[in-house]
C-alpha cells in the first residue's frame, strides 16, 4: 500500500525538530516498508529449512544452481528473466544455505568456494580500492554501538575547515587514491549546505604529480528527494550509501533509542528517494552482530573494511569481496595529522595499513588492485551496470581499466619493488596466461591505451 511520508522527522522528546534535510517535494508516496521487509516470511523460511540444511546433496544442488545462474542466458536451464532472483537463489534456497551448521567444515568451504567462483565470474580477480574521509563527527543520534553517539561526552567534536579538507584529500591523493567515501554525523551543527560545499572543495583538489579524486561516494544522513537532486546537481557525487544497520525492527529500535535515526521507515526508504532524484547508484549496509546474521542477506556486491585483521581480510576476500578500503583512518583530520586521535582511541585499533602495503598484499595473493572510476563517468551504473554484469561482459571493460589504473598508480606512487611486481602482473594479465582472457577487440584496445599511460597520459580508460 502506498503512503505519504511526513515532510520532516523529529527527535523523540525534543521541542525543536532536527531538520538536516527538508522535503520540498511533498507529493511523493512510497510503499510501506513492512510490505517488502516481511519479517514473518523471513523467519518462516529460516525455520522451515533447518532440516534441508543437513542434506549435503541438497546443499550442493543449490550451490550448483547458484553457479549456473551467475550469468543470465548461460547454462542448460536459463532462469526466468522476470524473476527477482534471476541471478541468484530464491528465499528457501538462501535460507537453506544460511542454516548449514558452521561446524560442517566441508559444506562451509563448498559455500565459500562457490561464493568466490561467482564473484570471479562476474567481477574477476579485481579488487577496487577506496578510502573513507570523515568530515565532521557532531551527531545527535544515540546509536548504542557508535563512538560518535551524542551521549559520548568524552568524544572531541570537530569539523574540517576548507583548508583541513584540502589537506585531507591531498594526503589521500599522495597515497594514490582516486575515490573516497565522504562521511559525516547527523547534527544541525554541521549542515547539508556545508556538506554540499565540502563536495565541491574535495573535487577541486589536485596534487603533484597527477593527483585527483575522480569519484566521491557519500555516506551521510538521509536526504529528502529535493536535497538528493541538489546533491546530484554537484556532478561530483557517485554512490549514495546509507547503513540501515539492522533491517529487523525490534533490534533497530533497541540500538537507536532516540534521535532522527530512530525512524526506521524514513531511513529504510532513503534509497527510494535517491532513485527518484536520479542518483541511480545506491549502497545499503547492515551492521552484522546487532542481530542474527541470517536475517540480513542482500543480493549485492560486498565491501570489506581494512580495519579488520590481516587474517580476517584474507579469509573474507576468498568469500567474494569486490571492494576494500585501504589506509583507513576514522577520526576527523586523521590523514594529515600524526598524533593519536580520539575516535581511534575510543573505537580501538582501527587505523588501516598503508595503502602501498595493501597493494603489495593484494598482488602477492593473486588479486588485481583497481582504482577505476570509468563506469560512473560513462553511465555504466545502477541497472545498466548490472545488465552488463549479468550478460558476462563487464570484464571486457573492468579488467582493462583496472590494469590501466594500476599502471598509472605504479608510475606515480609506487616504490621500485612494488612497481616491478605490479608491472610483472600487468604483463601476465595482458599475455597468454591472463586470469581473465579478453576478447581480441578488448585486448587490442587495452594495448593501445596502455601505451598512452606509459607515455605519461593520465585518466585513460575504456
Amino acid at each position: 500500500m502506498a503512503r505519504r511520508l511526513p515532510v520532516a522527522h523529529y527527535a523523540p522528546g525534543s521541542k525543536v525538530p532536527h531538520l538536516w534535510s527538508v522535503e520540498r517535494e511533498t507529493h511523493h508516496t512510497y510503499r510501506d516498508p513492512a510490505e517488502f521487509i516481511d519479517e514473518a516470511k523471513i523467519f518462516k523460511a529460516l525455520e522451515a529449512t533447518k532440516e534441508h540444511a543437513k542434506d549435503a546433496g541438497r546443499v550442493r544442488d543449490i550451490l550448483a544452481k547458484a553457479k549456473q545462474n551467475a550469468f543470465v542466458g548461460h547454462g542448460p536451464n536459463v532462469p526466468d528473466k522476470e524473476s527477482e532472483f534471476v541471478q541468484g537463489l530464491n528465499l528457501e534456497e538462501c535460507a537453506t544455505l544460511l542454516n548449514v551448521d558452521s561446524d560442517n567444515v566441508t559444506l562451509m568451504n563448498d559455500i565459500f568456494d562457490t561464493a568466490l567462483a561467482i564473484k570471479n565470474r562476474i567481477y574477476g580477480n579485481r579488487v577496487v580500492l577506496f578510502a573513507p574521509l570523515y568530515i565532521a563527527n557532531h551527531c545527535v543520534n544515540s546509536c548504542t554501538y557508535c563512538a560518535f553517539r551524542s551521549a559520548n561526552k568524552g568524544m572531541e567534536r570537530s569539523i574540517l575547515t576548507d583548508d583541513d579538507l584540502r589537506e585531507e584529500v591531498a594526503a589521500l591523493q599522495l597515497q594514490g587514491h582516486r575515490r573516497i567515501l565522504a562521511l559525516t554525523g547527523e547534527s544541525p551543527t554541521y549542515t547539508f549546505e556545508q556538506f554540499l560545499h565540502a563536495v565541491d572543495v574535495m573535487a577541486s583538489v589536485k596534487t603533484e604529480p597527477f593527483g585527483s579524486i575522480r569519484r566521491i561516494n557519500v555516506e551521510i544522513p538521509p536526504l529528502s528527494v529535493s536535497d538528493m537532486r541538489r546533491l546530484k546537481a554537484t556532478d561530483n557525487v557517485g554512490t549514495f550509501v546509507l547503513f540501515q544497520e539492522s533491517y529487523h525492527r525490534d533490534t533497530f529500535k533497541t540500538m537507536h533509542p532516540t534521535g532522527p535515526k530512530s525512524d526506521f521507515d524514513y531511513r529504510v526508504l532513503t534509497q527510494d528517494r535517491a532513485m527518484r532524484a536520479g542518483l541511480d547508484d545506491v549502497g545499503i549496509g547492515a551492521l552484522f552482530g546487532l542481530f542474527d546474521y541470517r536475517y540480513e542477506v542482500p543480493y549485492t556486491g560486498m565491501i570489506l573494511s581494512t580495519r579488520e585483521s590481516p587474517e580476517m581480510r584474507s579469509d573474507l576476500l576468498k568469500c567474494g569481496m569486490s571492494q576494500i578500503s585501504a589506509g583507513s583512518r576514522t577520526d576527523v583530520g586523521a590523514y594529515h595529522k600524526d598524533h593519536t586521535l580520539s575516535t581511534e582511541a575510543n573505537l580501538g585499533k582501527l587505523a588501516g595499513q598503508p595503502t602501498g602495503d595493501i597493494v603489495k598484499w593484494l598482488l602477492e595473493d593473486g588479486y588485481v588492485p583497481s582504482w577505476c572510476t570509468a563506469c560512473y563517468r560513462q553511465g555504466r551504473t545502477g541497472e545498466d551496470f548490472m545488465n552488463i554484469c549479468k550478460a558476462g561482459d563487464i570484464h571486457n571493460f573492468c579488467h582493462p581499466n583496472s590494469l590501466l589504473t594500476r599502471q598509472e598508480y605504479l608510475s606515480d606512487y609506487a616504490d621500485p619493488d612494488l612497481r616491478a611486481k605490479g608491472e610483472a602482473v600487468i604483463a601476465q594479465e595482458m599475455g597468454e596466461h591472463a586470469s581473465e582472457p579478453l576478447s581480441a577487440q578488448a585486448l587490442k584496445r587495452l594495448e593501445r591505451k596502455m601505451k598512452l599511460v606509459k607515455e605519461g597520459q593520465h585518466d585513460v580508460y575504456i
